[in-house]
């Protein structure tokens, strides 16, 4: 059988995009770029690599077409190319992961479930009950992250912040808690904290690069 042709040739390609897929620091840095566009000194810092890690698995990243990134004075920028595309893409991973690696559930069920096993809403749901306000929506990301884009009418309280801020938010009113994503602690964090004060909380299922890839408003001046 053949090994040339356009179709190996595509499947050649898309090796390359698995293999550049296939380490954790480069999805999380993936993550990261999914909030904000950031310089390779500031994701050093987010990640805890050195700068040369960093800046290695940003080229590796580069070279595959999955971010894009531009100079400006004596730092490097980085964002995603094709944002849409390239979460979806980790939104599919995880999903292939969460079905047939064992490793990835038993996280989930160890970390993740145990503190919070409620099903989380939906973005469908969560639109509709922002139109009809019926909800309190609370972005528990760092503040430049919620500066740059955020759900419309959230409330940005970093979850370092939370427990000092408690009086800030309504006691009557449900309250759905966001982060990064899917795997991102600081909703689960922030939940579990509510809960345990007598708010009534609840996640959103993923976090704000789903909501904005799916095509839901998305709102980019503060709102306090």
């Amino acid at each position: 059988m053949s090994r040339g042709g356009p179709k190996h040739a595509i499947f050649e390609s898309l090796a390359k995009l698995a293999q550049a897929l296939g380490h954790p620091n480069r999805l999380e840095l993936l993550e990261h770029l999914a909030q904000r566009e950031r310089s390779v000194e500031d994701l050093a810092a987010l990640s805890g690599m050195t700068f040369a890690n960093t800046s290695r698995h940003l080229q590796i990243l580069r070279r595959a077409r999955l971010v894009d990134a531009q100079r400006r004075r004596k730092h490097v920028f980085y964002n995603l190319a094709g944002g849409t595309e390239v979460v979806a893409l980790i939104k599919s991973l995880g999903r292939v992961g969460e079905r047939n690696v064992a490793e990835i559930n038993r996280v989930l069920s160890d970390y993740f479930h145990a503190r919070d096993s409620m099903e989380a809403v939906s973005r469908e749901d969560l639109g509709r009950r922002i139109a009809d306000g019926l909800v309190t929506v609370l972005d528990v990301r760092p503040e430049d992250e919620f500066a740059e884009g955020h759900l419309p009418g959230a409330r940005n309280i970093p979850l370092s912040k939370l427990d000092r801020r408690l009086k800030e938010l309504p006691v009557n009113v449900e309250i759905v808690a966001y982060c990064r994503g899917p795997y991102c602690v600081l909703a689960f964090e922030a939940v579990a904290a509510l809960r345990a004060k007598g708010f009534k909380a609840i996640r959103l299922e993923d976090g704000f690069p789903e909501w904005k890839a799916a095509g839901f408003a998305v709102e980019t001046e503060a709102v306090h």
